[in-house]
């Protein structure tokens, strides 16, 4: 009896770790959050062309990017086949299988997007009503396996024929796989054995991360670098303590700034409830005063990409999918 009042319990109701919202200061996320963020989905909606990419020029095309706005979108929580931006949801997810090569798997023009698009097609994958979806995501995961495998250095760059590797690169990848072994694909454990070895080598003695080498450690490589030891549960690791000292102490970039945040914020959320609820302050605040009056924010990269970066680096208020539950 007690079994069947849960089972008829609403979702809502029923308290999970992944929905144990606005930790720590409920007032200020519920009341600014919110209305952050969906000013910042509107502007995605209204944005996105009937083909599914996005019309802020040339990122806006790019599969990493349309990836990342799927992302951020699935992110808030809303029905995915029902809710307010479903319509979008499955544009955008048109747009990265057409863009996917049948005979390999290859999404797009650079691993960076490959990466980008798996991991929103993990995402999407169990919660968006769609049958093309699991045979998608699992051949765009064996892309990133059968590249990492003919890889000198077990890692990933820039092309799946690339003899080298990078940190920003192949942590693109790390967390694409992580997020489809939380999807339920069988994702062998030496892949994240062989790219976090990688990761460490490019680590330096005060514990930053280079790009190619333990050399010019920086902010954003530092927040890769953390993460993917997050995710692999090894938070209590001399690297990742020496990793999150520096990544507190390194200065800012405002070329990478969103590209920072978006990796920053998960790495703080990973790290400690008190840190995690510091940064969040700060970027709440920093988000609130720097969001355009449609809802968008201003990047390098374009306004999608960084108001899809801005967006992620605020859903771990809400923890909704898999990839952002501690």
């Amino acid at each position: 009896m007690v079994l069947a009042l849960w089972l008829l319990l609403p979702a809502w109701a029923i308290p999970t770790q992944g929905q144990e919202l606005f930790r720590g200061s409920p007032d200020l996320a519920i009341t600014q959050v919110e209305s952050i963020y969906v000013k910042g989905l509107n502007y995605l909606a209204k944005s996105q062309t009937e083909e599914g990419w996005w019309s802020d020029g040339p990122y806006g095309r790019q599969t990493g990017v349309v990836g990342l706005a799927i992302v951020s979108i699935l992110a808030h929580g809303d029905d995915p086949n029902t809710g307010p931006y479903h319509e979008n949801i499955h544009r955008g997810i048109d747009f990265i299988l057409q863009r996917m090569l049948q005979d390999n798997g290859y999404i797009g023009r650079s691993m960076y997007n490959h990466g980008f698009a798996t991991l929103a097609l993990a995402e999407a994958y169990g919660a968006v009503d769609r049958s093309d979806l699991g045979p998608a995501l699992e051949k765009a995961v064996r892309l990133i396996l059968n590249v990492q495998q003919r890889n000198p250095k077990g890692a990933w760059r820039y092309s799946p024929e690339s003899k080298d590797a990078d940190t920003t690169v192949t942590g693109a990848q790390l967390v694409a796989l992580f997020a489809a072994r939380n999807a339920g694909l069988a994702v062998p454990e030496e892949a994240f054995d062989k790219g976090i070895e990688f990761l460490l080598s490019c680590q330096t003695e005060k514990g930053g991360f280079g790009y190619t080498s333990a050399k010019s450690p920086n902010a954003p490589r530092t927040a890769i670098g953390c993460l993917i030891l997050a995710l692999a549960k090894k938070k209590q690791s001399p690297q990742f303590k020496s990793a999150f000292a520096y990544l507190q102490i390194a200065p800012q970039q405002r070329n990478y700034l969103n590209y920072f945040r978006y990796y920053a914020s998960q790495t703080f959320f990973h790290a400690s409830e008190s840190s995690w609820q510091r940064w969040n302050a700060s970027n709440i605040r920093e988000l609130k005063e720097t969001q355009n009056e449609d809802g968008s924010w201003t990047g390098q990269f374009g306004n999608t990409f960084a108001t899809s970066a801005c967006l992620l680096s605020l859903a771990l208020n809400y923890r909704f999918l898999p990839i952002y539950e501690r």
